[in-house]
């Protein structure tokens, strides 16, 4: 499971960075890509990575300002001529559906695989035996909505060791004692799997704030998660502009992780205002109350390792 941010800027884009687009890379677990926002040229920035527009899967939109979805057209269409054939699923605010279906109406486009598109509200959004994605409402001026992607707990190893010990031979019984189950063996032992199966392995988690006002919300999303994603279009010195426009400073950004017990805490979403040295006057702050910061740039990518 990796991050691999896209674009990390806020608004326009800028030499440096791009408008926001994060991708999250589950190519272990599931061989597939998920997006969080699409912002413009979001698949001009993909052409610098190994990712592959085939392997998309599921994009998530916090909501729908220009800067997180006018990439999104572009890139459902281009995927028809990079291979893609699998299904791919839009999750956003209400409109969504009414804005990608008319660019795509207006312009003619047919995409050459299943498209589904699924307004979202407040709960669970996706869930399979892998994952479990939920969705709350953050504050940001118009429907806007933060993510909590939760990986379910992995099923600890089989002490295949301990079996060979007492003269459990490998073969099909292997399986179903990793599955749990109580065998029978030929000699007319009983054995229950569970006697034989480690610890499951804890599930990770990332969290999106998506564009918005420090919120309670965004903590309830981030709680004890492995990384949380958090704009911080502002620095400490713009925090009533930043509410004005509901928006976070980087400041308030810790102050969320912080109170939420998360690992590790990502800036992103930096305003062109901050070049340079100011960026590092973003990380500072944060760091200043909680440690574990790091302020995001353009093909930034992390590793979210099991604790």
């Amino acid at each position: 499971m990796e991050l691999l941010f896209l674009g990390t800027g806020a608004g326009i884009p800028a030499k440096t960075r791009n408008v926001t687009s994060v991708a999250l890379k589950l190519l272990e677990e599931r061989r597939s890509v998920w997006l969080f926002d699409c912002g413009e040229a979001t698949q001009h920035q993909i052409l610098h990575t190994s990712i592959k527009p085939r392997k998309i899967e599921k994009i998530f939109i916090t909501h729908l300002h220009g800067d997180h979805v006018y990439g999104l057209p572009g890139l459902v269409s281009s995927r028809s001529f990079q291979g893609g054939e699998s299904r791919l699923t839009v999750y956003g605010p209400k409109g969504i559906k009414t804005y990608l279906e008319t660019a795509l109406d207006l312009t003619g486009t047919h995409v050459t695989y299943p498209l589904a598109i699924e307004e979202i509200e407040e709960g669970t959004v996706f869930e399979d035996d892998q994952f479990i994605v939920t969705a709350k409402p953050v504050s940001h001026g118009i429907s806007a909505f933060g993510y909590r992607v939760q990986e379910k707990d992995i099923p600890g190893a089989l002490h295949a060791d301990a079996l060979k010990e007492i003269g459990v031979s490998p073969g099909p019984v292997y399986q179903k004692l990793k599955d749990g189950e109580t065998v029978t063996l030929e000699d007319g032992r009983t054995i229950n799997g569970s006697d034989f199966i480690g610890p499951p392995k804890k599930g990770r988690v990332v969290a999106f704030s998506g564009d918005t006002k420090q919120c309670e919300n965004v903590k309830v999303l981030a709680e004890e998660a492995d990384v949380l994603v958090h704009e911080a279009t502002f620095a400490k010195g713009d925090r009533e502009l930043a509410g004005d426009y509901f928006h976070s400073t980087a400041e308030q950004a810790a102050e969320t992780a912080k109170e939420a017990c998360v690992q590790k805490l990502i800036l992103t979403h930096i305003s062109a205002r901050y070049q340079g040295e100011s960026v590092n006057e973003l990380s500072n702050e944060a760091k200043e109350i909680f440690p574990n910061s790091t302020a995001a740039y353009d093909f930034y990518e992390y590793e979210v390792k099991r604790r």
